[in-house]
């Protein structure tokens, strides 16, 4: 056998279709939304540091209206297939086009919470529906 490691190998056709018919269908969309931030040039959730200014892709996974100190603020999570980030919009109760399932570049100033990334009123921008 040689020494390096399979992943390491270029995949031939046949290789590529068996890793995707034995793959989970949430592995499959990871690594998607993995390609998808690659394309797009933003950074991976997983490589995002506190305190670091960041574009990142992904797709929202949860949206909800959770009160901080008071003040409306709308959270939702954010999944690029490596990690999950908190978007958080402070003062908001609701955003038009954000909802579960819908894709999305945010931008801004990480930082952590409770061991979580988070991303306090980003700029963001909608990925359009029809790349869905």
């Amino acid at each position: 056998m040689s020494a390096v490691p399979r992943s390491e190998k270029p995949a031939g056709r046949f290789r590529r279709m068996l890793d995707r018919l034995s793959s989970s269908q949430e592995d499959l969309e990871s690594e998607e939304l993995r390609e998808d931030a690659q394309t797009a040039g933003c950074t991976r959730i997983g490589d995002c540091q506190d305190r670091q200014i960041v574009t990142v892709t992904g797709t929202l996974r949860t949206v909800t209206l959770r009160p901080r100190a008071g003040v409306p603020a709308l959270e939702a999570e954010l999944f690029d297939g490596s990690a999950a980030l908190d978007v958080v919009w402070l003062g908001r109760r609701s955003i038009m086009g954000i909802e579960p399932g819908r894709k999305l570049i945010a931008s801004g100033r990480i930082s952590m919470s409770r061991g979580r990334r988070v991303l306090f009123n980003p700029k963001y921008e909608l990925r359009p529906l029809g790349r869905e």
